[in-house]
C-alpha cells in the first residue's frame, strides 16, 4: 500500500514527486515520459531561474532532480500509462496495462495534448513556424508578422502575449463573433494598433520552405481564399486532457478537465487531487503547473497524517 501515487511526468508531477520524497511519503511515480508538452519546444524562456532552456534539456533537468531526491521513498516507473483508477478498501487501485497498485491517495498530473491543426503543411512545419505554445516559443518570433488560429480565450491570451514583441498579429476565427472569449480580454487585445482579426475564416494550408512563409485561408461565407505572409502560426484550437481513466470517478468540466478547488487542488472525490493541464486551472503554463503540484502535495501530506492520527 502506497501513501501516494502520482500520475504524470510534467512539471506538476515532478514537483510533487520531489516534495513527496522530502516529506518521506511512500510514493509511486508513474509516467510515460518526464517533461510534459514543453519537451517539443526548441527554446523555453519562462522557466523561472533559467533564462533559456530547450524542451529536451528541461525534461532531463526535471528527471535528474526527481531521481536525486527519490531515495527509498519515491519509486519511479517510466514508460507506463495509467488506464484506470477506482476506489478500493483503504483508498484506490491504480491500474496500468501491466500491473495494479494500491494507494491511499492519488495525484493526477497527466496533462493533456494540444488539438492539432489538421490541414496540409501543418505537420510538415510543426516546430518550423507552426507552434502550439506561445509562452514557450513566442519570443523567437520577435519583429515578425504572426498568425493566431483560434478565437477563444486561449487564442486572445496568445495574441496578447505575442503583441509584446511581434510586428503584427492576425487572429483567424471561424465564427462571426468571439463568444467563447472573455469580453474584457477581447476588447483590450483588439485595441492594440498591431492587432487584426479575420472572422468567418478558416486556415486551409500552411506553406513554406525550410520554415513557414505563409498560410492560405478561406472565408467560410464567400469561399474566397487569400494567402497571408507570416513567419509563425500559433495554434489555439483546444486541448484534449488526459483524463479518460478517471471520467467516472471525479467531476469533469465540459471540456473533460478535472474540476479542482484552487486553494488545495482537491477534486470532487476525497483522496484524489489534480494539478497541471489535466485540471480546470485557468492558465496552463509550466510554472503554474509546478506550483499547483507543490500545493497539492502539501495538502496530501496533511490529509495522510490527519488520517493516521484518527
Amino acid at each position: 500500500m502506497y501513501d501516494l501515487v502520482i500520475i504524470g511526468g510534467g512539471p506538476a508531477g515532478v514537483s510533487a514527486g520531489v516534495y513527496a520524497a522530502r516529506k518521506r511519503l511512500k510514493t509511486l511515480f508513474i509516467a510515460e515520459t518526464v517533461g510534459g508538452q514543453s519537451t517539443a519546444s526548441t527554446e523555453i524562456q519562462n522557466w523561472i531561474g533559467i533564462p533559456k532552456i530547450s524542451g529536451p534539456e528541461l525534461a532531463r533537468s526535471l528527471e535528474k532532480h526527481l531521481r536525486a531526491y527519490a531515495g527509498v521513498f519515491v519509486t519511479i516507473h517510466l514508460g507506463k500509462r495509467v488506464v484506470n483508477v477506482k476506489e478500493s478498501t483503504g483508498g484506490f487501485t491504480v491500474a496500468t496495462k501491466e500491473d495494479t497498485y494500491e494507494t491511499k491517495t492519488v495525484l493526477i498530473a497527466s496533462g493533456g495534448e494540444r488539438r492539432k491543426l489538421n490541414i496540409p503543411g501543418a505537420d510538415t512545419f510543426e516546430h518550423k513556424g507552426v507552434t502550439y505554445c506561445a509562452s514557450c516559443d513566442g519570443p523567437l518570433f520577435e519583429g515578425q508578422d504572426v498568425v493566431v488560429v483560434g478565437g477563444g480565450n486561449a487564442g486572445f491570451e496568445t495574441a496578447a502575449q505575442l503583441l509584446a514583441y511581434a510586428k503584427s498579429v492576425t487572429l483567424i476565427h471561424r465564427g462571426s463573433e468571439f463568444t467563447k472569449a472573455d469580453a474584457t480580454t477581447v476588447e483590450a487585445v483588439l485595441q492594440h494598433k498591431n492587432m487584426r482579426t479575420l472572422t468567418d475564416t478558416e486556415p486551409m494550408e500552411v506553406k513554406g520552405n525550410a520554415f513557414v512563409t505563409s498560410v492560405v485561408v478561406k472565408n467560410v461565407k464567400t469561399n474566397v481564399t487569400q494567402e497571408i505572409q507570416t513567419g509563425g502560426i500559433f495554434v489555439e484550437v483546444g486541448m484534449v486532457p488526459n483524463t479518460d481513466f478517471v471520467k467516472n470517478l471525479v467531476e469533469l468540466d465540459q471540456w473533460g478537465r478535472i474540476v479542482t478547488d484552487a486553494k488545495n487542488q482537491r477534486t470532487s472525490k476525497s483522496g484524489i487531487w489534480c494539478a497541471g493541464d489535466a485540471s480546470n486551472e485557468l492558465y496552463h503554463q509550466n510554472n503554474i503547473a509546478s506550483g499547483d503540484g507543490v500545493k497539492a502535495l502539501e495538502d496530501i501530506y496533511y490529509h495522510i497524517h490527519k488520517t493516521r492520527s484518527n
